[in-house]
């Protein structure tokens, strides 16, 4: 894989940001309905990207993926499903430890791809949830890393 950076995202980089979302989700949460999707995405676009400080990693200047950092904790983390597994995850992790100390990761428990991936780096689960942040009925696992 070409060079990957991580920038800053910035609010014009949204619809961008959540095309990539869209594909990442659709490729992966396959317990959500196309209703869910739709409610999702307005949520994520008009309220949950300007609760985080959000930073996309660019391969060739093309954003192939996000994650989205609250105080200590990882509150989204999205890969375009064209680059999965080739790193860009980790390198986004890595760069949340390093940069803004975060050790903490919400992650929805149906998404077992994400759940692994998230233990394969150490996280364990320290709590669940029988909804998530929008109420709907769709487990969320608190995970942090070990010390």
């Amino acid at each position: 894989m070409k060079e990957a950076t991580i920038v800053a995202a910035v609010r014009k980089d949204y619809e961008k940001l959540i095309a990539v979302w869209e594909s990442s989700v659709r490729a992966t949460h396959h317990f959500l309905s196309e209703k869910d999707l739709i409610t999702y995405r307005w949520l994520i676009l008009n309220e949950y990207f300007d609760q985080v400080r959000l930073y996309t990693v660019k391969v060739e200047e093309e954003m192939m993926g996000f994650i989205g950092i609250n105080e200590k904790s990882i509150q989204m983390l999205f890969i375009h499903p064209d680059v999965r597994g080739k790193g860009l995850g980790q390198r986004l992790i890595d760069f949340a430890k390093q940069e803004h100390h975060v050790y903490m990761v919400d992650v929805n428990e149906q998404n077992e791809q994400a759940v692994g991936f998230y233990q394969k780096l150490g996280f364990v689960t320290v709590e669940r949830s029988e909804v998530d942040a929008a109420g709907k009925p769709f487990p969320v696992l608190s995970m942090e890393l070990k010390a």
